[in-house]
């Protein structure tokens, strides 16, 4: 009889390496392997020996770094979106990416099941499984690090020794070291000295892509970033498609200290939890499109777009993305982009990102507006009948405070001579 087929999301790391054999011993599923190439870069090599020892029938490894950056990240960046003012969700714009991948694969496989190997305290477990549920409410869900009745190990030393049962022999380092989340757009580093918020990050140790601001050269690098639309087209004055431009950025940022950010943030699952984000690239890249906003967004958009943006931020952290929610904020948010084109100009320095100026065809700003002088479209005689109107409810408010406060201090005196009629006076 044909065995019914699972498809695993793989990294090649050692908890799905384990959870192929684990599949086969436990579901006697044919597994079918799935990674996902999101920028992982040098994590991706030997993936296809790693999954063939490890009993995997096929391995998938799909490139959707581009749909990533075009579809996923961009969106986040015209939204502004930033999670609780610092986390630019990294990790939480791949996982739906990853998800539809996943669910394209199972339909090509005619898959029963999809597994991940997100633990049971993380935020990920929830964006796969809100992606998958979405998308495909007829596929079944493994999690295994959840279902502890038949997920028995407790270690990396149980990990490896269960791979070794069953002849899979791989270079695993039983010592735990960072948990990583990688992808073009961050690396996210959690555990060891992190797990305290007592304790300084071991920089020397943690960083990936970055040096830390200290280490950074004593110099400026300066580049030009020009968008069209709320999209990077070109960076000094190349052009370049969007993963390019991230890619280039990372470098730039990287080598002078930008983007590296130390928070504890509120997981979905109710638990605090910290982290250090490298996102040197995706740092530079959210300034440089908040800087153009300035200049061509009216204020009565901007507001509103900040704050719909902040809940784009958390749709998104919250695995939510496949929602009529997220769809309708993105809409305002493309209505929005129609004119934020031009070019802005920044320098980078030790973990600073300086404006050094911006232009656009389609600026709000206007000089003979903003400066001392009088210009023809405003009559500093204006402002006093402006004034008399906007500060109307404040005025009004004082007065019948003041009328309130005399009938009080009349009601009391007389309240006195009654009292007392010689007191009083």
């Amino acid at each position: 009889m044909k065995k019914e087929k699972v498809v695993l999301a793989y990294s090649g790391g050692l908890d799905t390496t384990a959870i192929i054999p684990w599949l086969k011993e436990n579901f006697n599923y044919d597994v079918v392997c799935c990674c996902i190439d999101c920028g992982q870069e040098s994590e991706l090599k030997d993936l296809d020996k790693r999954a063939e020892l490890s009993g995997a029938s096929k391995l998938y490894v799909i490139d959707v770094i581009d749909e990533f950056c075009d579809d996923y990240i961009m969106p986040c960046v015209k939204a502004g979106a930033v999670y609780e003012h610092k986390y630019l969700l990294g990790t939480s714009m791949a996982r739906p990416c990853i998800a539809s991948k996943l669910v394209e694969i199972a339909r090509k496989e005619k898959a029963v099941a999809i597994c991940h190997g997100a633990t049971g305290k993380g935020n990920d477990q929830i964006r796969f499984e809100l992606g998958i549920k979405a998308l495909a409410p007829d596929i079944r869900i493994i999690a295994p690090w959840r279902m502890t009745d038949i997920w028995k190990f407790q270690s990396r030393e149980d990990e490896i020794a269960y791979c070794q049962s069953k002849g899979i022999n791989l270079p695993f380092d039983a010592s735990h070291s960072y948990s990583r989340d990688r992808n073009l757009w961050h690396i996210s580093h959690e555990g060891l000295e992190l797990e305290s918020p007592a304790n300084e990050p071991n920089y020397d140790d943690l960083l990936v892509l970055s040096v830390t601001p200290q280490k950074a050269p004593d110099k400026t690098t300066e580049i030009t970033l020009n968008f069209e639309k709320g999209i990077p087209t070109a960076l000094n004055g190349k052009k370049m498609k969007v993963s390019e431009i991230i890619r280039k950025l990372n470098k730039l940022g990287g080598e002078n200290g930008i983007g590296i950010i130390d928070i504890v943030e509120n997981r979905v699952v109710g638990m605090k939890s910290r982290g250090v984000y490298e996102t040197p690239g995706g740092t530079i890249l959210m300034e440089a499109h908040e800087q153009l906003e300035e200049l061509i967004l009216d204020r009565d958009t901007l507001e509103t777009k900040k704050k719909l943006g902040s809940q784009f931020a958390q749709i998104v952290y919250e695995g939510k993305w496949f929602t009529p929610l997220r769809e309708a904020i993105q809409a305002f948010v493309e209505s929005t982009q129609e004119y934020v084109t031009g070019q802005v100009k920044l320098k980078l320095y030790k973990g600073n990102i300086i404006k050094a100026g911006t232009t656009s065809p389609y600026s709000l700003y206007s000089e003979s507006l903003a400066s001392f002088t009088t210009g023809d479209l405003y009559d500093h005689h204006d402002a006093d009948g402006f004034i008399t109107l906007f500060g109307l409810p404040l005025k009004v408010r004082a007065m019948k405070r003041l009328e309130l406060e005399k009938k009080q201090a009349k009601t009391a005196k007389k309240t006195a001579k009654k009292a007392d009629p010689k007191t009083a006076k």
